[in-house]
C-alpha cells in the first residue's frame, strides 16, 4: 500500500505526541517519591552505604552490616572489622545514603569517652546543628541507653559519657531536614563465647554476685621480740671471782636452778656479821630470860631486867639485819666451811638468751651476767602510720604471719603508743602473741592483719575472680554463652571475698574460680582494644 506525504506527517505526529506524554508520566512518578530536596525517603529502597570518604564508590548496606567488629573506631587505635566499615576523615565509621553521610567515633582525649559525630551533605562537611541525632547502645544483660547529642565546634558531642564495656550493639537515627537517616552497627570486646559444657571442661566455675560480710583489715609489718614483761637480767650484786658456769646460751633453766658459783670475801664478811649477831641474840635471849625471872622471884632490881630486855632486842635487830643483807643477795644458804662461795641461781623459768661470765673472772657487783627470757609469750612491734593509729585499738584481734616459713598465730593488741617517732613519722604498737611450740623466735619479721571491722556489702565476688586487662580490675559477666570483661571498681576485701561498688550488680553471674583461662582466651583473640 502507498502512503501518501499527508499520512506520513500524521503518523510521526501521533509518535511524537506519545513519547512526550510517556515522558512526562515518568518524571512525574519520580518526583512525587522524593522530598523537595531531592531525597529519597527512609522507605526507599536504595541501601544506605559506608564509606572511605565522601567521595568513595558506594556499596549496599544491612541492617547488621557491621556485626561482628571487634572494638570501636577512635583516635586512640581500636580495631575496627575494615571489611565491614571504612574509617572517615576524622578516623571514625562513615555512614552514607542517598547524599547524607555520617562519621561516628569515639573521643577519649578527656579520659572521658565520649561520642563525637561529625555530617556531610553531598560529601561536603555541614553544620553539626542541621542534624538532630540520637545514639541507642544495647550491652550483654542491661538496658538500652539512650545518648543525646549537643552541637560543639564542627562536631556533635554525645551528652552522655561512655562508660566501658565498650562492647555493644549500635542504632544511630540522625534528623536531616525531616529525612530520618538509619545507620546500626556492631561491636564486640573483651568477650569470648562458651557453652555451658566448655565452661565445665575448660574448670571454669560460675557464680552470683551478691551481698556479704567483709572484715575490714589493716596490714602492716612487724618483728617479733622478748617479752620485756617475762625478760630477766641477771647481775651478781658483790664482787667476786667466778668458780664454775653450769649453763650455756640457749639452754632451758628452771627456777631456782644454779647457773654459776662465785666466790667472794664480800659475802664471807656478811656470813660471818650474821654468825655473830645470832650468837648475840642467843645469849641475850638467855640473859633476859634469866633476868626476867629473878625479877619475878624479887630476887633483882627491875632495872637488871630491863636493862637484859634492852639488850635483847637490840642483838634482834642486829641479827635481822644481818639476815636482810644476804637475803638481799640471795646468799642465806651456804656450803659449810665455804662462806666465800654465792650460788647464783635461776630467777624464773625460761632460756639464757646471753651469756657474760666465765670461770676465773673477777667480776663487779653491777655487771649483767646472764639472760634469762620466758618465750611462752613474746611481742610482736609494730610501726603505725598516723593516718592508721585510728584503726588500731587495744584489745584488737590480729593475725601475724611469718615471712620466712609458713605460720600464723592469733594475737591481741595489747599497747597502742601515744607518741609519734620524728624520724620515723610512726607510733608504736604491741601484740602479745602466744608461743607454746616456740616457733615464733626473736628476731622474726612478721606481716600482721588487724581486723579494724566487719560490714555487710550489697555486692561482693571471689577474690579469685578479678583479673587485670589494660592494667585495670575486671570481672567476666556470664550472659548466656558469652564471657565478657566488664570493669569494676573495687572495694573492701577481706582476702577471700571483695566488695565491688561499680561495674556488676547483684544477681549477675561470674567467672569465679579459674577465671584466668578466660583472660587467656580474650588475649588470644582480637576481641580487645588497647586504650
Amino acid at each position: 500500500m502507498v502512503i501518501s506525504k499527508k499520512q506520513l506527517v500524521s503518523i510521526v505526529l501521533i509518535l511524537g505526541l506519545g513519547a512526550g506524554l510517556g515522558r512526562y508520566i515518568l518524571m512525574s512518578g519520580d518526583t512525587a517519591s522524593r522530598d523537595e530536596h531531592g531525597h529519597a525517603p527512609a522507605t526507599d529502597k536504595k541501601a544506605q552505604t559506608a564509606e572511605k570518604g565522601p567521595t568513595a564508590e558506594k556499596e549496599p548496606m544491612n541492617e547488621k552490616r557491621l556485626a561482628g567488629e571487634k572494638a570501636h573506631a577512635d583516635h586512640k587505635g581500636h580495631t575496627d572489622d575494615e571489611t565491614a566499615a571504612k574509617k572517615g576523615p576524622h578516623g571514625g565509621k562513615l555512614f552514607t545514603g542517598n547524599g547524607y553521610g555520617l562519621e561516628i567515633s569515639l573521643s577519649e582525649l578527656a579520659t572521658e569517652p565520649r561520642f563525637r559525630i561529625y555530617t556531610y551533605l553531598n560529601g561536603k562537611p555541614i553544620a553539626p546543628a542541621a542534624s538532630k541525632v540520637s545514639v541507642t547502645l544495647e550491652r550483654l544483660g542491661a538496658k538500652p541507653q539512650e545518648i543525646q547529642f549537643t552541637p560543639e565546634q564542627d562536631y556533635l558531642k554525645s551528652n552522655e559519657i561512655v562508660e566501658e564495656p565498650h562492647s555493644f550493639s549500635v542504632q544511630i537515627i540522625a534528623q536531616h531536614n525531616g529525612v530520618p537517616n538509619i545507620f546500626t552497627y556492631e561491636q564486640v570486646e573483651g568477650r569470648v563465647t562458651l557453652t555451658d559444657e566448655q565452661t565445665r571442661s575448660s574448670g571454669v566455675e560460675v557464680a552470683v554476685a551478691g551481698p556479704a560480710r567483709i572484715k575490714s583489715t589493716l596490714q602492716l609489718t612487724g618483728e617479733v621480740g622478748f617479752n620485756q614483761d617475762r625478760t630477766v637480767q641477771i647481775v651478781p650484786r658483790l664482787m667476786g671471782r667466778v668458780e664454775t658456769v653450769s649453763v650455756s646460751v640457749g639452754e632451758r633453766v628452771r627456777k631456782g636452778q644454779v647457773m654459776a658459783v662465785v666466790s667472794s670475801q664480800v659475802l664471807a664478811d656478811q656470813r660471818g656479821e650474821l654468825m655473830a649477831a645470832s650468837k648475840r641474840l642467843a645469849m641475850a635471849q638467855s640473859t633476859f630470860e634469866r633476868e626476867k625471872k629473878l625479877w619475878e622471884e624479887k630476887i633483882s632490881a627491875k632495872q637488871d631486867y630491863l636493862q637484859a630486855q634492852q639488850a635483847l632486842q637490840e642483838a634482834e635487830i642486829a641479827a635481822q639485819l644481818a639476815r636482810e643483807k644476804l637475803s638481799s643477795l640471795g646468799a642465806l644458804a651456804s656450803v659449810p666451811g665455804k662462806l666465800t662461795n654465792f650460788e647464783i641461781r635461776a630467777p624464773i623459768d625460761g632460756m639464757v638468751t646471753a651469756k657474760k661470765i666465765s670461770v676465773g673472772e673477777v667480776l663487779k657487783d653491777d655487771v649483767n651476767i646472764f639472760t634469762v627470757a620466758d618465750l611462752s609469750t613474746v611481742w610482736v612491734d609494730l610501726n603505725v602510720y598516723a593516718k592508721d593509729l585510728n584503726t588500731v585499738k587495744v584489745g584488737q584481734k590480729a593475725t601475724v604471719k611469718a615471712t620466712g616459713f609458713e605460720a600464723s598465730a592469733q594475737g591481741t593488741v595489747s599497747y597502742v603508743g601515744a607518741l609519734i617517732g620524728n624520724q620515723t613519722r610512726t607510733a608504736a604498737a604491741r601484740i602479745v602473741l602466744s608461743n607454746a611450740n616456740g616457733i615464733w623466735h626473736p628476731g622474726l619479721p612478721v606481716n600482721v592483719a588487724l581486723v579494724s571491722d566487719e560490714v555487710e556489702v550489697p555486692v561482693a565476688i571471689s577474690a579469685d575472680a578479678v583479673q587485670t586487662l589494660r592494667d585495670a580490675p575486671v570481672v567476666f559477666g556470664r550472659f548466656g554463652d558469652s564471657f565478657e570483661a566488664r570493669p569494676v571498681r573495687l572495694g573492701r576485701s577481706d582476702g577471700k571475698w571483695v566488695e565491688i561498688t561499680k561495674g556488676l550488680s547483684a544477681g549477675e553471674k561470674y567467672a569465679a574460680g579459674n577465671s584466668y583461662v578466660i583472660k587467656a582466651d580474650i588475649g588470644k583473640s582480637s576481641a580487645g582494644h588497647n586504650h
